[in-house]
């Protein structure tokens, strides 16, 4: 059975196509501004999907450019009213809609306090774009499901590109070039088996690391939204501390491991589980003999992430109609959320 979440999801290739045909003067723009200006702080804001895509952008500034980026709270500036020391920095909204009161309004006073104000916003001619100086179109066009897909890919990927223009890093540049067919391909991954093992799961924990972590995030408010799981993402290092004692016999874990230096580090935590009786699920590239699922490579590793998701999308789809639900429609939410 097919959905408006897997349609979607299949056209993230599409999507991001569509981006690298149209992104490269605004984002040579936005980069030259930001070296010609260097920030010495980046901050996001954003909610939902959009926060963790914001993770992984977070990640990779970091990564590869030194940059310290922080979550900024919106109540922080909406409510407390905090007198926000930021001229001089950045500011990122990232956005599906652009549409919340809070996050424009966050982005209106940052911007006034002497931020640059850069947003990403998949909606054309949004509040959100109205209230930066710089707007990123996402161009993944209409996103009908509740269930945000493509428009997050689409967000990972312009990330990586803003990323590789700001750093004129030519290597990750001809890296994202190939993500279409990168996604077209990650999307083929037989994750048949994750549906076999979740199809009666109530709990879950969804491990990650280093740009990965946000695709636990991502992947952990999927099943919940979709399949109405009660899944909770961590990192590697932190579920060692106080979540390590939910874990007992047949406890659901889905640990993504794709390539990098945080790879060595999940599949000891992988192996550990399974030797606690854990009922492990581990995602990883071809080259990992242990593996329950295959991670396609891009070509960067800082893109890894991108094609993980796009295959547990497909997965995550599928898991939800195996569970008897409509993945298009989630019980009480809908596709813009406004707070304050």
């Amino acid at each position: 059975m097919s959905s408006r979440m897997l349609e979607e999801a299949l056209a993230s290739c599409d999507a991001v196509a569509s981006q690298l045909q149209r992104l490269d003067p605004t984002l040579q723009e936005i980069a030259g501004r930001l070296r010609r200006q260097p920030p010495h702080v980046a901050m996001t804001i954003a909610r939902g999907s959009s926060d963790h895509a914001a993770s992984y952008f977070a990640y990779l500034a970091m990564q590869h450019l030194g940059i310290p980026v922080a979550s900024l709270p919106m109540s922080v500036v909406t409510l407390v009213q905090a007198p926000m020391q930021v001229s001089g920095q950045v500011a990122f909204g990232l956005s599906q809609s652009g549409q919340s009161p809070d996050l424009v309004d966050s982005l209106r006073l940052l911007r006034k306090r002497g931020a640059l104000s850069i947003s990403l916003v998949n909606a054309e001619d949004s509040p959100l774009q109205a209230a930066c100086e710089f707007h990123v179109p996402l161009c993944a066009g209409a996103e009908l499901s509740v269930a945000a897909t493509k428009s997050f890919i689409a967000t990972l990927s312009a990330s990586a590109q803003l990323v590789g223009h700001w750093n004129e890093e030519a290597e990750l540049l001809q890296a994202c070039r190939a993500l279409p067919e990168g996604l077209r391909e990650a999307a083929r991954q037989d994750w048949s088996q994750a549906v076999n093992a979740l199809r009666d799961c109530q709990q879950l924990m969804v491990i990650g690391r280093g740009a990965g972590f946000a695709i636990a995030q991502e992947a952990a408010l999927k099943l919940k939204e979709t399949s109405a799981i009660q899944a909770e993402a961590f990192s590697s290092a932190e579920v060692r501390h106080g979540p390590m004692a939910l874990i007992g016999d047949n406890y659901p874990l889905l640990v993504f491991a794709p390539r990098g230096a945080e790879q060595a580090g999940l599949l000891s935590l992988a192996a550990d589980m399974r030797q606690r009786g854990a009922r492990v699920l581990l995602a990883a590239p071809d080259d990992i003999a242990e593996r329950d699922l295959t991670l396609s490579r891009a070509e960067h590793p800082s893109l890894d992430p991108i094609l993980a998701i796009q295959s547990f999308y497909v997965m995550a789809a599928g898991l939800a109609v195996a569970r008897g639900m409509d993945p298009d429609q989630p019980r009480h939410l809908s596709k813009v959320t406004r707070t304050h």
